[in-house]
């Protein structure tokens, strides 16, 4: 077993060379036995459409029951289903089967311990005890259960629609949102046109990856053909969100934030709302301007959770389209209840989404910059680049180094999943960003 599919959030790898019925079964042992050390007696289990989940979900259950866990299996189901399905069920933990966003060939595992994913070092004792082969013996059960049909109750009962009934289309880019989304969307009162809603784990239309321009080309088109309001997309295990608005537009993460925020602090003025390091400063200003606390974070979904838990906070968000609600829900990173909570908000006004961004500044900015960077080498440059910054300018360095200028700010961080560091940029003029980005390039230059 390769110790780098243990990575800093989930368990990753390429099926068959990393991730196979011996390893994964091995796997299954091992997060077994993990449980039982932390006392967990009963745990769900889902998984995404890859062709490879099914025979993972086989080698994985296997190396489980055989540590005397008992096993609620819910099917294929977006990775928020199996969030839910430990709320809903009440068990001790879960395991999503699920490659996200990454390539076909990959795919992996999200662990929960009780309602929290696990990360960091706790994925660390998972490998030391699937390393040790030392593994806890029984004789566990498997049962199954439907959390797709309490979770569309759960979400149509605590969202309040309006009178504005709107036209939206959904890509779920065969990934598995599609038999979710459309039923609640529809059952919400929104008329819905599905794009690739069927799930099929070769991805034939498009990668499911909402962040990337490229793969919203299909749900771009089809907004502007039909006249919908909104263009909703979801990335494979449906935790991350991509929008559109009428005339096609990208509505980024944080700017997706900004309008969570004006309608949540309408009900909760001075509520804590945390955004992550990459996005844009307009967040920040505009969560203080309508009188909430901005709390800037770590990127990573198993990093914001805990900081939204430790300081009460009821709306975070990240660029990438991860966002989590604790308000009227449980705290976790959902895109279908995401994209439920925009057309509520939508559903109580006739106006568009680009409209509800009134009054936010036009800034200029790049999207991520990744580079790749040896995995040895990424802390540390990101850290010697920190240092050096803070002879001369107001330094973030909350994760990485967010180099605050006039008119500006620049971003260096390292990739916890990736060999690579990730910059973006942003100022009031392009002249502006190109010399920022050009003060942090002939440092880094240096260092590559």
């Amino acid at each position: 077993m390769k110790p780098y599919i243990f990575r800093e959030y989930d368990i990753r790898g390429i099926v068959p060379e990393e991730l196979n019925e011996q390893t994964v079964h091995q796997l299954g042992l091992a997060i077994g036995t993990y449980y039982v050390q932390k006392g967990v007696k009963k745990i769900t289990l889902g998984r995404d459409c890859r062709l490879s989940s099914p025979s993972l979900f086989e080698g994985l259950s296997a190396g489980l029951l055989e540590t005397g866990m008992d096993i609620v299996d819910v099917g294929m189901v977006p990775t928020p289903l199996l969030y839910f399905s430990i709320h809903h069920l009440k068990v001790d933990g879960g395991v999503q089967i699920t490659g996200s966003h990454n390539p076909p060939e990959f795919n992996g595992f999200k662990v929960c311990l009780g309602e929290a994913s696990i990360y960091g070092p706790e994925i660390q004792k998972v490998r030391e005890i699937a390393e040790s082969g030392s593994f806890t013996k029984g004789t566990g059960n498997m049962e199954k259960a439907d959390v797709v049909t309490p979770y569309i109750t759960y979400v149509t009962e605590t969202i309040q629609t309006g009178n504005h009934k709107r036209k939206v289309v959904i890509d779920a880019g065969n990934g598995v949102a599609g038999p979710v989304a459309t039923p609640l969307y529809k059952g919400m009162g929104f008329e819905v046109i599905s794009l690739f809603a069927e799930p099929d784990g070769r991805f034939p239309n498009h990668h499911p990856d909402p962040t990337i321009p490229d793969n919203l080309k299909s749900l771009i088109s089809k907004v502007q053909e039909t006249g919908a309001d909104v263009g909703i997309g979801f990335d494979g295990d449906a935790d991350r969100i991509g929008v559109v608005d009428k005339d096609g537009r990208i509505i980024w993460g944080d700017q997706l934030m900004i309008i969570f925020s004006r309608d949540l602090l309408e009900r909760y003025p001075g509520a804590k709302i945390i955004g992550e390091v990459k996005c844009s400063q307009v967040l920040y200003d505009d969560i203080e301007k309508h009188g909430g606390k901005a709390i800037m974070w770590k990127t990573g979904h198993s990093l914001i959770k805990k900081k939204m838990k430790e300081e009460g906070a009821l709306l975070a968000g990240e660029m990438s389209g991860h966002l989590f609600f604790a308000e009227r829900y449980f705290g976790y990173d959902d895109a279908i209840y995401a994209g439920a909570r925009l057309l509520e908000i939508l559903s109580k006004t006739d106006k568009g989404v680009r409209d509800l961004l009134a009054g936010v500044p036009d800034m200029v900015n790049t999207p991520e910059i990744r580079i790749d960077c040896p995995e040895e080498k990424k802390f540390t440059i990101v850290a010697e680049l920190a240092e050096e910054f803070k002879r001369d300018y107001k330094v973030i360095d909350v994760d990485g180094a967010r180099v605050l200028f006039d008119g500006g700010w620049g971003l260096i961080r390292a990739s916890n999943t990736q060999p690579v560091l990730v910059l973006r940029f942003e100022a009031e003029t392009e002249s502006r960003l190109e010399e920022i980005r050009k003060v942090f390039m002939d440092k880094l230059q240096k260092r590559l």
